[in-house]
């Protein structure tokens, strides 16, 4: 094939790529142009650059950084390229493993919202809770708003690699004996409900299976007190005690909404029936 020279711009139609990254390519020295006018500033492409660019083209398509073509480019072997291959081979289990979590907790957190948004308000159930992973940060603290807990969010979250797992998983609890002595503003730590797929590098505990009594209620956590002591009354009615710190989850707050009218909170308090042996 004659080698002939062609302008940059009919490099870029012949395949299917942008000027852009053209010139990007012989900025960073991965391919630079077989000649530059020195008066035009024009840069020239010849055809025996043509095998190069495809190889260029096709390892990117396989989504290969820049800098490993780059090597390669400069030591073509078949063993470099069977490396390449089976390092991005590699590569692609890990994003198909990462992006399978992903979708889990896509959809783990979609069935949260609709639980919540479908939720029965201001009526007491009382339901057995699974067993649960969470991570609990111990703290002494009453609460003035919920930004009073993004400090203690902050400290949850400082070893993780990423933020996303704390959108509305984020709780507090009342100790027992606060609970007892109605001190509901009194809270003992916050804690972070973990997913089965979720890594925590934090302390974290499984709570058993719980038997609890239930109220969800349209606000957030300044308005938990009033439900607390509609709970503690229906606890005594019905011959139950409390058997373990509470769970109280703002399912939807400002980090799915701005409109403090769709808030809803849920407050879990494990029971126990009366004279059954103490549970701490």
């Amino acid at each position: 094939m004659k080698n002939e020279l062609f302008q940059i711009g009919e490099i870029a139609r012949l395949f299917h790529v942008s000027v852009s990254t053209l010139r990007h390519y012989d900025r960073i020295g991965l391919l630079r142009p077989e000649y530059t006018d020195p008066d035009s500033g024009y840069r020239y492409y010849s055809t025996r650059q043509f095998e190069c660019l495809n190889t260029i083209r096709y390892l990117r398509e396989l989504d290969i950084p820049l800098e490993q073509i780059g090597q390669f480019i400069e030591n073509r072997q078949i063993d470099g390229i069977c490396e390449l291959l089976l390092q991005q081979k590699e590569e692609v289990r890990r994003r198909r493993k990462q992006l399978a979590r992903i979708e889990t907790k896509i959809d783990n957190r979609l069935a949260q919202i609709a639980a919540a948004a479908s939720a029965t308000l201001d009526d007491i159930t009382v339901e057995r809770k699974p067993p649960r992973r969470i991570a609990f940060l111990k703290r002494s603290f009453t609460l003035h708003s919920p930004l009073d807990l993004e400090l203690y969010i902050r400290e949850l979250e400082q070893d993780e690699e990423g933020t996303t797992i704390f959108l509305g998983k984020v709780g507090i609890g009342l100790s027992r004996e606060a609970l007892e002595g109605r001190r509901y503003d009194l809270y003992e730590g916050v804690f972070l409900i973990l997913d089965d797929e979720d890594d925590h590098v934090g302390h974290t505990m499984l709570l058993p299976e719980e038997l609890c009594a239930v109220v969800r209620f349209r606000g957030s956590h300044e308005r938990a007190a009033e439900y607390y002591d509609i709970l503690m009354q229906y606890l005594a009615e019905h011959g139950y005690q409390v058997a373990g710190f509470s769970k109280e989850v703002t399912m939807i707050d400002f980090g799915l909404t701005n409109d403090t009218s769709q808030f809803v909170t849920e407050i879990q308090i494990p029971i126990r029936p009366a004279g059954e042996g103490s549970v701490d």
